[in-house]
Protein backbone atom coordinates (compact mmCIF):
# COMPACT_ATOMS: atom_id res chain seq x y z
CA UNK A 1 0.00 0.00 0.00
CA UNK A 2 1.14 3.48 -0.48
CA UNK A 3 2.53 5.90 1.96
CA UNK A 4 1.06 9.16 1.66
CA UNK A 5 4.05 11.05 3.16
CA UNK A 6 5.39 9.54 -0.15
CA UNK A 7 3.48 11.98 -2.37
CA UNK A 8 5.33 14.55 -3.84
CA UNK A 9 4.54 18.36 -2.52
CA UNK A 10 2.30 20.85 -4.50
CA UNK A 11 3.28 24.17 -5.88
CA UNK A 12 -0.11 26.79 -6.47
CA UNK A 13 0.45 27.88 -10.12
CA UNK A 14 -1.36 30.96 -11.72
CA UNK A 15 -3.23 29.76 -15.17
CA UNK A 16 -6.05 30.96 -16.76
CA UNK A 17 -7.60 33.40 -14.27
CA UNK A 18 -7.58 31.02 -11.53
CA UNK A 19 -4.67 29.41 -9.39
CA UNK A 20 -4.39 25.26 -9.79
CA UNK A 21 -2.38 22.97 -7.14
CA UNK A 22 -0.02 21.08 -9.01
CA UNK A 23 1.76 17.43 -8.22
CA UNK A 24 5.09 17.14 -10.09
CA UNK A 25 7.43 14.23 -10.57
CA UNK A 26 10.17 14.07 -12.78
CA UNK A 27 11.35 17.37 -13.31
CA UNK A 28 14.50 16.47 -14.41
CA UNK A 29 12.73 15.58 -17.99
CA UNK A 30 11.73 18.85 -18.92
CA UNK A 31 10.89 18.42 -22.59
CA UNK A 32 9.29 14.98 -21.93
CA UNK A 33 5.61 16.15 -20.51
CA UNK A 34 2.74 14.04 -19.43
CA UNK A 35 -0.11 15.49 -17.74
CA UNK A 36 -2.07 13.54 -15.67
CA UNK A 37 -6.22 14.48 -15.07
CA UNK A 38 -7.91 13.05 -12.75
CA UNK A 39 -11.93 12.18 -12.64
CA UNK A 40 -14.80 13.05 -9.72
CA UNK A 41 -14.82 13.02 -7.12
CA UNK A 42 -10.97 12.53 -7.24
CA UNK A 43 -7.85 14.62 -6.81
CA UNK A 44 -4.40 14.44 -8.37
CA UNK A 45 -3.81 11.69 -5.22
CA UNK A 46 -5.42 9.15 -7.37
CA UNK A 47 -2.47 8.75 -9.45
CA UNK A 48 -0.08 8.28 -6.79
CA UNK A 49 0.66 5.13 -8.31
CA UNK A 50 1.78 6.29 -11.89
CA UNK A 51 3.88 9.56 -11.06
CA UNK A 52 6.78 7.82 -10.05
CA UNK A 53 6.86 4.73 -12.53
CA UNK A 54 6.02 7.78 -15.45
CA UNK A 55 9.22 9.56 -14.10
CA UNK A 56 11.39 6.54 -14.04
CA UNK A 57 10.61 6.08 -17.72
CA UNK A 58 12.03 9.57 -18.79
CA UNK A 59 8.59 12.20 -18.18
CA UNK A 60 8.32 15.41 -16.74
CA UNK A 61 4.79 14.57 -15.07
CA UNK A 62 2.64 16.81 -14.14
CA UNK A 63 -0.41 16.12 -12.01
CA UNK A 64 -3.36 19.14 -11.28
CA UNK A 65 -5.82 19.55 -9.05
CA UNK A 66 -8.57 20.68 -11.54
CA UNK A 67 -10.53 23.76 -10.26
CA UNK A 68 -13.19 22.77 -7.71
CA UNK A 69 -10.74 20.07 -6.28
CA UNK A 70 -8.28 20.44 -3.57
CA UNK A 71 -6.42 23.58 -2.68
CA UNK A 72 -7.18 24.70 -6.22
CA UNK A 73 -9.40 27.28 -7.21
CA UNK A 74 -13.44 27.12 -6.62
CA UNK A 75 -14.92 30.20 -8.69
CA UNK A 76 -18.50 30.58 -7.42
CA UNK A 77 -20.33 30.79 -10.84
CA UNK A 78 -21.47 27.29 -12.59
CA UNK A 79 -20.23 28.31 -16.20
CA UNK A 80 -16.67 28.88 -14.83
CA UNK A 81 -16.48 24.70 -15.26
CA UNK A 82 -17.24 24.46 -18.90
CA UNK A 83 -15.08 22.63 -21.07
CA UNK A 84 -13.75 25.74 -22.51
CA UNK A 85 -12.49 26.93 -18.82
CA UNK A 86 -11.46 23.72 -18.12
CA UNK A 87 -9.27 22.76 -21.19
CA UNK A 88 -8.12 26.17 -21.02
CA UNK A 89 -6.05 25.87 -17.58
CA UNK A 90 -4.80 22.49 -19.15
CA UNK A 91 -3.39 24.85 -22.05
CA UNK A 92 -2.28 27.78 -19.42
CA UNK A 93 -0.47 24.90 -17.52
CA UNK A 94 1.40 23.97 -20.64
CA UNK A 95 1.97 27.54 -21.39
CA UNK A 96 3.78 27.94 -17.83
CA UNK A 97 5.91 25.21 -18.18
CA UNK A 98 6.90 26.29 -21.81
CA UNK A 99 5.74 23.30 -23.76
CA UNK A 100 4.22 23.19 -27.19
CA UNK A 101 2.36 19.95 -26.67
CA UNK A 102 1.90 16.80 -24.27
CA UNK A 103 0.74 13.52 -23.62
CA UNK A 104 -2.38 13.97 -22.17
CA UNK A 105 -3.66 11.18 -19.48
CA UNK A 106 -7.33 10.98 -18.16
CA UNK A 107 -9.87 9.15 -15.59
CA UNK A 108 -13.79 8.98 -15.37
CA UNK A 109 -14.30 13.24 -15.66
CA UNK A 110 -10.68 13.82 -16.81
CA UNK A 111 -10.70 11.87 -19.43
CA UNK A 112 -14.14 13.90 -21.15
CA UNK A 113 -11.60 16.68 -20.03
CA UNK A 114 -8.84 14.93 -22.30
CA UNK A 115 -11.09 14.16 -24.87
CA UNK A 116 -12.64 17.85 -25.11
CA UNK A 117 -9.37 19.61 -24.84
CA UNK A 118 -7.98 17.55 -28.19
CA UNK A 119 -11.15 18.11 -30.04
CA UNK A 120 -10.63 22.05 -28.98
CA UNK A 121 -7.20 22.58 -29.03
CA UNK A 122 -5.81 19.50 -30.87
CA UNK A 123 -1.92 20.71 -31.73
CA UNK A 124 -1.31 20.78 -27.91
CA UNK A 125 -2.27 17.34 -27.51
CA UNK A 126 0.04 15.03 -29.20
CA UNK A 127 -0.98 11.49 -27.77
CA UNK A 128 -4.23 10.70 -25.63
CA UNK A 129 -4.36 7.71 -22.79
CA UNK A 130 -7.97 7.71 -21.46
CA UNK A 131 -9.27 5.30 -18.98
CA UNK A 132 -12.78 3.97 -18.27
CA UNK A 133 -14.84 6.86 -20.17
CA UNK A 134 -14.63 6.25 -24.06
CA UNK A 135 -15.30 9.23 -26.48
CA UNK A 136 -19.01 10.11 -26.38
CA UNK A 137 -20.14 10.76 -30.03
CA UNK A 138 -22.48 14.02 -29.70
CA UNK A 139 -26.06 13.45 -30.13
CA UNK A 140 -29.01 15.04 -31.84
CA UNK A 141 -29.62 16.07 -28.57
CA UNK A 142 -28.24 17.59 -25.12
CA UNK A 143 -26.77 15.50 -22.88
CA UNK A 144 -29.71 16.46 -19.96
CA UNK A 145 -32.40 16.29 -22.26
CA UNK A 146 -30.76 12.67 -23.40
CA UNK A 147 -30.15 11.12 -20.63
CA UNK A 148 -33.18 12.12 -18.43
CA UNK A 149 -35.39 10.45 -21.26
CA UNK A 150 -33.62 6.63 -21.03
CA UNK A 151 -32.44 6.85 -17.13
CA UNK A 152 -34.66 8.96 -15.52
CA UNK A 153 -34.56 12.19 -13.18
CA UNK A 154 -33.20 10.22 -10.40
CA UNK A 155 -29.89 9.89 -12.42
CA UNK A 156 -27.11 11.65 -10.65
CA UNK A 157 -25.85 13.66 -13.55
CA UNK A 158 -29.98 14.86 -14.32
CA UNK A 159 -30.22 15.17 -10.36
CA UNK A 160 -27.29 17.47 -10.30
CA UNK A 161 -29.06 19.95 -13.26
CA UNK A 162 -32.03 19.63 -12.35
CA UNK A 163 -31.87 19.74 -8.88
CA UNK A 164 -29.39 22.23 -7.80
CA UNK A 165 -27.35 22.27 -4.59
CA UNK A 166 -29.79 18.76 -3.04
CA UNK A 167 -27.04 15.80 -3.50
CA UNK A 168 -23.91 18.96 -2.78
CA UNK A 169 -25.35 19.20 0.84
CA UNK A 170 -25.61 15.23 1.34
CA UNK A 171 -22.38 14.77 0.14
CA UNK A 172 -21.00 17.65 2.46
CA UNK A 173 -22.47 16.48 5.14
CA UNK A 174 -21.34 12.71 5.25
CA UNK A 175 -18.17 13.09 3.01
CA UNK A 176 -16.50 10.68 5.18
CA UNK A 177 -19.10 7.88 4.51
CA UNK A 178 -19.50 9.28 0.84
CA UNK A 179 -16.30 8.84 0.02
CA UNK A 180 -15.57 5.29 1.57
CA UNK A 181 -18.71 3.67 0.29
CA UNK A 182 -17.89 5.16 -2.95
CA UNK A 183 -14.02 3.72 -3.12
CA UNK A 184 -14.27 0.20 -3.73
CA UNK A 185 -13.40 -2.87 -5.23
CA UNK A 186 -14.84 -6.39 -6.12
CA UNK A 187 -18.58 -5.33 -5.30
CA UNK A 188 -20.95 -7.46 -5.96
CA UNK A 189 -23.74 -7.39 -8.26
CA UNK A 190 -27.24 -5.81 -7.02
CA UNK A 191 -30.12 -4.76 -8.45
CA UNK A 192 -30.55 -0.57 -8.85
CA UNK A 193 -31.70 0.93 -5.60
CA UNK A 194 -34.80 3.70 -5.98
CA UNK A 195 -33.46 7.10 -5.78
CA UNK A 196 -30.47 9.15 -6.39
CA UNK A 197 -26.99 6.46 -6.19
CA UNK A 198 -24.75 8.98 -4.96
CA UNK A 199 -26.96 10.16 -2.49
CA UNK A 200 -27.40 6.63 -0.94
CA UNK A 201 -24.39 6.13 -0.69
CA UNK A 202 -23.69 9.27 0.75
CA UNK A 203 -26.41 7.70 3.37
CA UNK A 204 -25.39 4.40 2.84
CA UNK A 205 -24.24 2.81 6.57
CA UNK A 206 -22.35 -0.23 5.49
CA UNK A 207 -19.89 -0.14 2.09
CA UNK A 208 -20.27 -3.18 -0.08
CA UNK A 209 -17.41 -4.87 -1.63
CA UNK A 210 -13.57 -4.27 -0.47
CA UNK A 211 -11.87 -1.01 0.58
CA UNK A 212 -9.86 0.19 -2.85
CA UNK A 213 -7.33 2.09 -0.71
CA UNK A 214 -6.10 2.03 3.26
CA UNK A 215 -7.59 4.59 6.12
CA UNK A 216 -4.18 6.77 5.37
CA UNK A 217 -5.01 7.23 1.73
CA UNK A 218 -8.91 7.56 1.94
CA UNK A 219 -7.65 10.24 4.09
CA UNK A 220 -6.18 12.16 1.80
CA UNK A 221 -9.29 12.39 -0.36
CA UNK A 222 -12.19 13.05 2.65
CA UNK A 223 -9.43 15.88 4.04
CA UNK A 224 -9.63 17.46 0.49
CA UNK A 225 -13.38 17.05 0.34
CA UNK A 226 -13.86 18.48 3.94
CA UNK A 227 -12.17 21.71 2.85
CA UNK A 228 -13.46 22.23 -0.69
CA UNK A 229 -16.85 20.57 -0.32
CA UNK A 230 -18.14 18.86 -3.43
CA UNK A 231 -19.98 21.94 -5.06
CA UNK A 232 -17.41 23.07 -7.64
CA UNK A 233 -16.24 19.24 -8.79
CA UNK A 234 -19.97 18.75 -9.04
CA UNK A 235 -20.36 21.71 -11.06
CA UNK A 236 -18.13 20.27 -13.91
CA UNK A 237 -21.67 17.86 -14.38
CA UNK A 238 -23.58 21.38 -14.50
CA UNK A 239 -21.99 22.47 -17.86
CA UNK A 240 -22.48 19.01 -20.08
CA UNK A 241 -25.12 21.01 -22.16
CA UNK A 242 -23.10 23.71 -22.40
CA UNK A 243 -20.30 21.64 -23.44
CA UNK A 244 -22.55 19.82 -25.90
CA UNK A 245 -23.36 23.61 -27.58
CA UNK A 246 -19.67 24.64 -27.23
CA UNK A 247 -18.43 21.51 -29.29
CA UNK A 248 -21.03 21.43 -31.81
CA UNK A 249 -18.92 23.32 -34.65
CA UNK A 250 -15.51 21.59 -33.61
CA UNK A 251 -14.45 18.12 -35.82
CA UNK A 252 -15.31 15.42 -34.20
CA UNK A 253 -12.43 13.25 -35.32
CA UNK A 254 -9.21 12.38 -32.81
CA UNK A 255 -6.48 11.54 -35.00
CA UNK A 256 -3.76 11.50 -32.07
CA UNK A 257 -2.15 7.84 -31.55
CA UNK A 258 -4.54 7.42 -28.23
CA UNK A 259 -5.15 4.54 -25.87
CA UNK A 260 -8.15 3.65 -24.55
CA UNK A 261 -8.29 1.29 -21.09
CA UNK A 262 -11.44 -0.22 -19.59
CA UNK A 263 -12.07 -1.76 -16.75
CA UNK A 264 -14.11 -5.50 -17.08
CA UNK A 265 -16.15 -4.69 -14.19
CA UNK A 266 -16.53 -0.64 -14.69
CA UNK A 267 -20.42 0.11 -15.02
CA UNK A 268 -19.51 2.69 -16.97
CA UNK A 269 -20.60 1.43 -21.43
CA UNK A 270 -17.90 0.54 -23.67
CA UNK A 271 -18.22 2.46 -26.91
CA UNK A 272 -19.66 0.85 -29.48
CA UNK A 273 -18.03 2.96 -32.56
CA UNK A 274 -14.82 4.07 -30.70
CA UNK A 275 -12.79 3.94 -34.10
CA UNK A 276 -14.98 5.92 -36.40
CA UNK A 277 -13.75 8.99 -34.11
CA UNK A 278 -11.09 7.76 -32.88
CA UNK A 279 -9.26 6.01 -35.72
CA UNK A 280 -5.29 5.81 -34.22
CA UNK A 281 -6.86 3.67 -31.08
CA UNK A 282 -5.55 0.94 -29.06
CA UNK A 283 -7.93 -0.92 -26.47
CA UNK A 284 -6.55 -2.36 -23.45
CA UNK A 285 -9.35 -4.73 -21.03
CA UNK A 286 -8.38 -4.35 -17.35
CA UNK A 287 -9.92 -7.00 -14.82
CA UNK A 288 -11.10 -4.62 -12.12
CA UNK A 289 -13.87 -2.00 -11.96
CA UNK A 290 -14.20 2.11 -11.90
CA UNK A 291 -10.82 2.88 -10.13
CA UNK A 292 -8.82 1.75 -12.80
CA UNK A 293 -5.63 3.15 -12.14
CA UNK A 294 -6.09 2.73 -8.54
CA UNK A 295 -7.35 -1.01 -8.24
CA UNK A 296 -4.71 -2.16 -10.72
CA UNK A 297 -1.70 -0.33 -10.56
CA UNK A 298 1.30 -2.19 -12.01
CA UNK A 299 -1.09 -3.47 -14.73
CA UNK A 300 -2.16 0.06 -15.19
CA UNK A 301 1.50 1.29 -15.32
CA UNK A 302 2.30 -1.76 -17.99
CA UNK A 303 0.11 -1.09 -20.23
CA UNK A 304 0.40 2.93 -20.74
CA UNK A 305 4.17 2.50 -20.54
CA UNK A 306 4.22 -0.39 -22.99
CA UNK A 307 2.03 1.67 -25.53
CA UNK A 308 4.13 4.55 -24.85
CA UNK A 309 7.20 2.51 -25.95
CA UNK A 310 5.68 1.10 -29.09
CA UNK A 311 4.62 5.28 -29.91
CA UNK A 312 8.34 6.33 -29.35
CA UNK A 313 9.64 3.32 -31.74
CA UNK A 314 7.46 3.83 -34.47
Amino acid sequence: MFNPTDFPKPTLISVNGVELEVYEAGRQNAGEPIVLCHGWPEHAFSWRHQMAALAAAGYHVIVPNQRGYGNSSRPAEVTDYDIEHLSGDLIALLDHYGYEDATFVGHDWGAMVVWGLTLLHPNRVNKVINLSLPYQERGEKPWIEFLEEILGGDYYFVHFNRQPGVADAVMDKNTFRFLRNLYRKNEPLRAPEPGMAMINLANAETPLGEPLMNDSELAVFVSAFETSGFRGSINWYRNLDRNWRLLADVNPIIQQPTLMIYGDRDAIPRSENLTEFVPNVEVVHLDCGHWIQQEKPEETNEAILRWLEQQDAS
